[in-house]
């Protein structure tokens, strides 16, 4: 015997199994809902509109109340935002004024190199080489003039001046985001003030 015909025998329908109604021959179909659950909805009204339905009108929304933002704060001019430097970390500031330093080394090497070359072209050493020789000449010298200003010369003292600003301004750097940080923490870090452009 089965439970359908368990519970028909006991005059009770069975919760999920359609009851047959064999006294009254009438073989209408029903289902028993268990205990607390909601019916359905009868009326076409009372059925909810699926998300398909819902979605254009949602989008629309949406985007109307994204103008409606973008129009107010295009109203009331460009955001501004106030903000403290508080602290500069010194190794990163060494490792940037160390390649600021060496692009500045390789700049002053370039420039030494072609403004050597075009006072050269003028005369502009020779006339120099020939008047320091006069002048050693008429202090009772021998004549012969040791110093004299050369190509390589010009260029090596270039170099060297450009290794003593590459220590200077790296260690000068460093040093200073070191006096920046204990600075602020006395008095509080630089304010700067930031814009939207309009």
């Amino acid at each position: 015997m089965t439970e359908a015909q368990v519970g028909g025998a006991s005059g009770h329908a069975v919760v999920g199994q359609p009851p047959t109604n064999e006294a009254s021959g009438d073989n209408q179909v029903g289902y028993t809902r268990p205990p607390g659950m909601t019916p359905p909805p009868t009326s076409p009204e009372a059925i909810p509109a699926p998300p398909a339905a819902q979605g254009p009108a949602r989008v629309a929304d949406a985007v109307k109340a994204a103008r409606a933002a973008v129009s107010a704060a295009a109203g009331r001019g460009p955001r501004r935002a106030r903000l403290h430097l508080k602290r500069v970390d010194p190794w990163s500031v060494m490792k940037f004024s160390f390649a600021v330093s060496i692009v500045l080394f390789i700049v002053m090497i370039v420039a030494t190199t072609v403004l050597y070359i075009a006072l050269d072209a003028m005369g502009v050493f020779d006339s120099l080489n020939e008047l320091l020789a006069s002048l050693i000449g008429a202090g009772g010298g021998d004549g012969e003039v040791s110093f004299q200003f050369t190509a390589k010369g010009v260029i090596l003292v270039s170099a060297l001046l450009g290794l003593v600003n590459m220590v200077l301004f790296t260690a000068l750097s460093t040093l200073g985001a070191f006096i920046y940080n204990v600075c602020a923490d006395l008095v509080g870090g630089i304010e700067v003030t930031l814009a939207e452009k309009e």
